[in-house]
């Protein structure tokens, strides 16, 4: 736990004053964040109530999340990350309690991130049970190989697949029904690397692997198959140039306009 956690104080600040306001909610906000003394205690409860099944009941999968984030310390704080990109980026979000509570693009995220630890910790089969889970309870499906950096929005999340050996580093957002696969049975290294600050926009497939570089934008509905320059927005089936986005990490900017974008590229 760090020190300075002031995303966690302002979740228990928000829950508070949510419990008083809504008194119909007070058991589900007491047991979910008031009843914890930290933000880990909270995540784990609530990913644990959510993937929990006859097969692996939430008081097991518990104990398997808990032992996550005491293993990984990267897990916790990546999490916190995501919850200020969400804070940060979405209008719809309402503060940091929102997120932990009720985005379910939050929690495929941070399910990932523990199912991702049993794979790198070679339990595959237990990784690839919580893969299925996840994909089940929030329709995101993340193989556990994949590589996800911190900072993530994943927007409504709704229909998202990413593939085995796929990379995403820092500060990226995509809206609901995006893919990052391949581009059929072909093994080994198969899959798209999105550089920092990147934005795919809601339905855009992005197959094979090419490289989505660093403060790419990639338009709504869009196939991309090959390496997307950095700065640069594409779009259309199949994917090509149209411009250079307004900002230099469209990712934290969340504009997904392209009838407007600058003739030149940004730097950051």
């Amino acid at each position: 736990m760090a020190n300075d956690d002031s995303v966690w104080v302002k979740i228990r600040e928000e829950v508070t004053r949510d419990a008083a306001k809504e008194p119909m909610l007070a058991s589900f906000l007491f047991s979910s964040v008031l009843n914890h003394h930290r933000f880990e205690d909270a995540l784990s409860f609530l990913l644990a109530s959510k993937l929990g099944s006859s097969t692996l009941t939430d008081v097991t999968l518990r104990d398997l999340v808990d032992h996550a984030f005491r293993s990984d310390p990267n897990v916790c704080a990546s999490a916190r990350a995501d919850i200020e990109a969400v804070v940060t980026r979405d209008p719809a979000c309402l503060g940091y309690a929102v997120p932990l509570l009720y985005f379910k693009g939050f929690h495929a995220i941070q399910s990932y991130r523990v199912a991702h630890y049993y794979w790198e910790s070679n339990r595959k089969p237990l990784a690839l049970y919580l893969q299925s889970r996840i994909s089940e309870v929030f329709a995101v499906d993340i193989h556990p190989g994949a590589r996800l950096g911190k900072g993530l929005l994943f927007d409504h999340a709704t229909s998202i697949v990413i593939g085995e050996t796929t990379v995403i580093d820092d500060d990226f957002s995509m809206l609901h029904e995006v893919t990052l696969g391949g581009t059929g049975k072909a093994g080994g290294d198969r899959h798209p690397k999105i550089r920092r600050g990147v934005l795919i926009g809601a339905g855009a497939k992005v197959l094979g692997n090419i490289t989505i570089g660093e403060g790419a934008k990639i338009g709504a509905g869009s196939v991309v198959l090959t390496n997307v320059p950095p700065h640069c927005t594409v779009a259309g089936v199949p994917a090509r140039p149209v411009g250079y986005p307004q900002h230099a990490l469209p990712a934290l900017e969340m504009d997904q306009s392209i009838e407007m974008e600058s003739e030149t590229p940004r730097s950051p």
